[in-house]
Parts: structure tokens; C-alpha cells; sequence
């Protein structure tokens, strides 16, 4: 027995690290979620959707962009914050995916980071000819 304990040792060390890397790397996941489920989430989560370009508003001095997002889907929506500069070609978005924690007081997502994604980037390639 005696001759076995720095391998137990051992093994109870890499279970210990292995079960701290595996919650430590859960943590770190941001999942996509219904507009539902974000509200009632307590972590970090990730909602994409259609930007209502009637419902934009941004405070330049204050550095604040507030919008609603429209699911494609449930017709659902959302009201987003952001605290920072308002992405180029943010009234142009096809499609926002915004990363953030949802906030009950003021019934907002404050998102941490916007994904814009614009159309003039997937059209295609107008060509010139030459004659």
C-alpha cells in the first residue's frame, strides 16, 4: 500500500485539473439563444436577428447605440444596448448578432459586442469590360 500512494496521489491531482479545465472552459462558451431564453439566462449569451431600422437610437456624446432586433422566425423582439461606437454600416445590416447579458431593470440586452453583418460584402463582384 505504501508504494501506491504518489500514483493515487497523482491520479486525484489530474482528476482535479482535468474537472477545473472542463468547468473553466463551459464557462468561457457563449451559446446562441432564443430571445426567450436571454431573458431569463444569468450568463453571457449570444441572439441574432433582423435589425428594426425604425428603432434606432444612438448618443453620440454618450457613446450609447440602443435598437431592436426582429426574430425572422417568431417575430419576437428585443431591445439591445450597446455602450460604444456604432459599427459602420449599422443601418445597413442584413443580420446583428449581439453578445451580451440580459438586464430586467431596464429590460435591455447590454451587449458587450455587436456582429454586423453586411450585405455590399456577399454581393457580387461587378466586372468591367473592355473593348
Amino acid at each position: 500500500m505504501k508504494n501506491k500512494l504518489p500514483y493515487f496521489v497523482g491520479a486525484m491531482l489530474l482528476v482535479t485539473f482535468a474537472a477545473y479545465s472542463l468547468t473553466s472552459f463551459k464557462d468561457t462558451l457563449t451559446p446562441y439563444v432564443s430571445y426567450e431564453q436571454a431573458r431569463t439566462a444569468e450568463r453571457v449569451v449570444q441572439v441574432a436577428g433582423g435589425l428594426d431600422k425604425s428603432d434606432i437610437d444612438y448618443d453620440m456624446a454618450g457613446g450609447s447605440l440602443r435598437f431592436t432586433l426582429l426574430d425572422p422566425e417568431s417575430d419576437d423582439t428585443l431591445r439591445v444596448r450597446y455602450d460604444g461606437l456604432k459599427p459602420a454600416n449599422f443601418e445597413d445590416a442584413i443580420s446583428i448578432v449581439a453578445i451580451g447579458q440580459f438586464d430586467a431593470a431596464t429590460n435591455e440586452l447590454a451587449a458587450d459586442k455587436l456582429l454586423v453583418k453586411c450585405p455590399s460584402k456577399y454581393q457580387g463582384v461587378e466586372t468591367k469590360e473592355y473593348s
